[in-house]
């Protein structure tokens, strides 16, 4: 699959972000929401993890002695049991959803209590230097960024997981402002 020119430096520095804290983790059982068409961040942590699972519209055939993908499109459910995993990941998925907080929801109740959510989405700062990557250079795929739906701060971030039984344990913002990455507890 060709990708526009920045897509892989991108997803390098998302990885970046959040492979440290899913080290943290070992042995846990992982959902990676997102995995894209090489699983990436499920085949860098297969080594420390005892079960990964991995949901994507774009998701490869996966299924290993530990990992397993599946090509579904997301909406506003998932297809888990009830506290199946102790780490949920999603990168650059959010900003996509039309139904953000039902898949919040979601994730909390597929999560063990005391699970943790890792989150990266664009922040707002990010809107038009993504349109003018996009639009003028082609330098990130313009079908993605018509795509986004919403584009986030740490508070509206907070407003979105407040009712969901998920508390906000660690927020920054990276990539000079444009992505935040998000922590999250299940209670």
């Amino acid at each position: 699959m060709k990708e526009a020119l920045l897509e892989p430096l991108l997803r390098r520095m998302r990885l970046r972000q959040v492979l440290p804290v899913v080290a943290r983790y070992r042995d846990c059982v992982m959902l990676d929401i997102g995995c894209g068409w090489e699983a990436k961040l499920l085949r860098s942590v297969e080594f420390s993890i005892a079960r990964g699972e991995g949901i994507d519209q774009k998701a490869p055939e996966l299924c290993t002695k530990k990992l397993t993908t599946r090509r579904l499109q997301l909406s506003d459910s998932l297809p888990y049991r009830d506290e199946s995993f102790d780490v949920v990941t999603m990168l650059a998925v959010l900003e996509h959803l039309s139904y953000p907080r039902a898949i919040v929801a979601e994730i909390c109740r597929v999560l063990k209590p005391g699970g943790r959510l890792l989150l990266t989405v664009p922040s707002k700062a990010a809107k038009p230097v993504l349109e003018f990557l996009a639009y003028r250079l082609g330098l990130v795929s313009k079908a993605e960024i018509r795509d986004h739906k919403c584009y986030y701060t740490k508070h509206s971030l907070s407003e979105l997981i407040s009712t969901t039984g998920l508390e906000m344990e660690a927020h920054h913002y990276f990539q000079v402002g444009m992505n935040n990455l998000l922590i999250c507890r299940k209670k």
